[in-house]
């Protein structure tokens, strides 16, 4: 696997923002990727992708967004929103002296990709959308709302990677082994002090979410802004948070969008499937 070193961003307001730097193989000359995660996850949900990437010549950085991971968590909790993730990216990147990216965002990740599109042009120079779009079909939501903020903590790793299983099972029908589900589980999960395992993430991050403020009301001026760069859309077979109506006029809007479905998944694949890993690879080679 692929070294990274490890680093911290401080905002304005005090918030400090972990991230993954992986170094990129060769001559390195193509612009950086900026991997950016879902809701409940952190920079863990890379770290196979984020290698791969890098070796291909990108320099890779894996955000935990604050409230997830290594990140603070945000005493006010009105905080958790995109708006307010987007410009902890960019004030990440200006220190980092990085003007321009490849962004991958998963779900939430995807949508603030759309949102630093339109907040700074010229910033996302091509971007991956994994399973996200302009609208969030209303069933999916409800199946997020459901679970965000609530089981936990467990007495075992095993404990963890049923409940693990309970909530994301739906997204992967096929997988039936203990064993992904307890690698899942370590992806999003942390062991506690007491020797307890919790869910990696700030439970505040639910009040919004319960809320119904996800994201701005209408994205569709956010996914214009980035309808010109390169875009790649990968997207759940079984999704219940991407409908196909929202892909089709994605794909009207950005008629340069290519898309490619991942079998037997839905909400949201995990990038390494070797239809959406190829359809990545790719597209990441064929642009700067």
């Amino acid at each position: 696997m692929t070294a990274y070193s490890e680093h911290f961003f401080t905002a304005p307001d005090g918030v400090k923002t972990y991230y993954r730097r992986y170094p990129a193989s060769g001559a390195g000359d193509k612009l950086p990727a900026l991997c950016m995660h879902g809701l409940t996850r952190n920079s863990r949900d890379f770290e196979d992708v984020a290698p791969r990437i890098a070796a291909a010549g990108r320099t890779v950085i894996a955000v935990d967004v604050r409230g997830r991971g290594r990140s603070d968590y945000d005493p006010k909790p009105e905080n958790y929103n995109p708006g307010v993730y987007v410009q902890d990216m960019l004030g990440l990147l200006d220190e980092a002296r990085i003007e321009r990216v490849a962004a991958v965002g998963t779900s939430m990740g995807g949508l603030m990709t759309m949102i630093m599109a339109a907040s700074r042009p010229g910033v996302v120079a091509s971007a991956v959308l994994n399973d996200i779009g302009p609208v969030i079909d209303p069933k999916g939501l409800k199946r997020i709302q459901g679970y965000v903020g609530g089981a936990g903590p467990f007495d075992s790793w095993d404990e963890a990677a049923e409940a693990v299983r309970g909530i994301n099972g739906v997204a992967f029908p096929n997988e039936t082994g203990h064993a992904f589900w307890l690698a899942f589980a370590r992806r999003v999960c942390r062991q506690r002090e007491d020797g307890t395992v919790a869910f990696d993430y700030d439970k505040a991050i639910s009040q919004p979410v319960q809320a119904g403020d996800v994201a701005p009301p209408d994205l569709w001026p956010f996914f214009d802004a980035l309808a010109p760069v390169p875009i790649l859309l990968v997207r759940g077979a079984l999704t219940d948070l991407l409908a196909e109506d929202t892909v089709q006029e994605m794909s009207r809007r950005s008629p340069s969008m290519s898309r490619v479905d991942v079998p037997n998944v839905g909400h949201a694949p995990l990038l390494t499937e070797p239809v959406a890993a190829e359809a990545i690879d790719a597209f990441l080679d064929r642009n700067a």
